[in-house]
């Protein structure tokens, strides 16, 4: 496949995505209009849609049906924009700056932007349930249940716990990983995961999925350190070197930058190894894997 051919795929993934979301949320116009508007503006027009991406292009592997696929991917879209609004809140990261423009609470309110993630949240497992997903019900239970669980306290909630806790710290590799692949790769790892389940995924090809999920989803955190410290506000349409001013553990700190970016190397060839097996049907999953190395903001 051509980066030609992938760009235009992956545009064409990012507009229906885009144009889904649009019609999940709730009108800006319903009361309570502002905290509608809210919800929007955290929502719509932002992001390069990586988790609707791998859902979509791990779907493919999985002979799902598009329709199906665009609801798996606005509920983890949802989730993450969840995240971002209360990781932005003062309380927490305390950012002014999110895709480019003011972040939710500066907008709108510390406590609209509260409620925002709140009702986010809620809508992404409505967003999830509320149509068939799945060719059995158990099936599309079993999507639900792992949407929850890479949301909460066994998954992003609890690594950006640990993440609050290890501030001021010097972490070991083995706790940095731990804490990113709850704060950063369980989302992902379930993108990829949902997005098989949409359709009838063999076994081995399930297990490769998720061994390529759970690497992803490290791979997407080592890359975030490396472009946290590398790269300048404008670029990355956030705040640069937040990581480093507010004293917390990253592999950049860690290892260094030139080891950081050879474990990335390490972690994408590791990535494109769980998939060989699955030839052609994986090709849109290994270019995202090289897109996520190599993406600018």
């Amino acid at each position: 496949m051509s980066s030609r051919d992938f760009a235009a795929w992956m545009a064409a993934i990012q507009q229906r995505t885009e144009q889904a979301l649009d019609a999940a949320l709730p009108d800006a116009a319903l009361s309570p209009d502002e905290l509608h508007a809210a919800m929007r503006y955290a929502v719509l027009e932002g992001g390069k849609r990586v988790r609707a991406l791998l859902v979509h292009a791990a779907g493919e592997i999985a002979a799902a049906e598009p329709e199906r696929l665009d609801r798996a991917a606005c509920a983890v879209e949802l989730i993450h924009a969840y995240s971002l609004v209360h990781d932005d809140l003062p309380c927490m990261d305390n950012d002014v700056l999110r895709r480019g423009k003011p972040t939710v609470h500066v907008e709108f309110g510390e406590a609209t932007a509260l409620l925002t993630g709140d009702a986010l949240q809620t809508l992404a497992f409505q967003v999830l349930s509320d149509t068939p997903l799945a060719d059995d019900a158990g099936r599309q239970l079993e999507m639900i249940a792992q949407l929850a669980q890479a949301s909460g306290s066994r998954g992003m909630a609890g690594g950006q716990a640990i993440d609050l806790a290890s501030v001021g710290k010097e972490l070991t590799r083995e706790e940095l990983e731990f804490m990113h692949i709850h704060k950063t790769g369980a989302l992902i790892r379930a993108s990829v995961r949902l997005g098989a389940l949409c359709g009838a995924p063999d076994d081995d090809a399930l297990d490769r999925l998720d061994r390529y999920g759970k690497l992803v989803g490290l791979l997407f955190q080592v890359v975030d350190d490396i472009l946290d410290a590398d790269a300048d506000t404008a670029t990355l349409g956030k705040t640069a070197g937040k990581d480093a001013d507010h004293d917390k553990p990253t592999y950049v700190s860690l290892l260094g930058i030139s080891e950081t970016r050879a474990l990335a190397d390490a972690l994408l060839a590791e990535a494109c190894e769980a998939l060989a097996p699955l030839g052609g049907r994986a090709h849109h999953l290994a270019e995202l894997a090289g897109f996520i190395v190599h993406r600018k903001f």
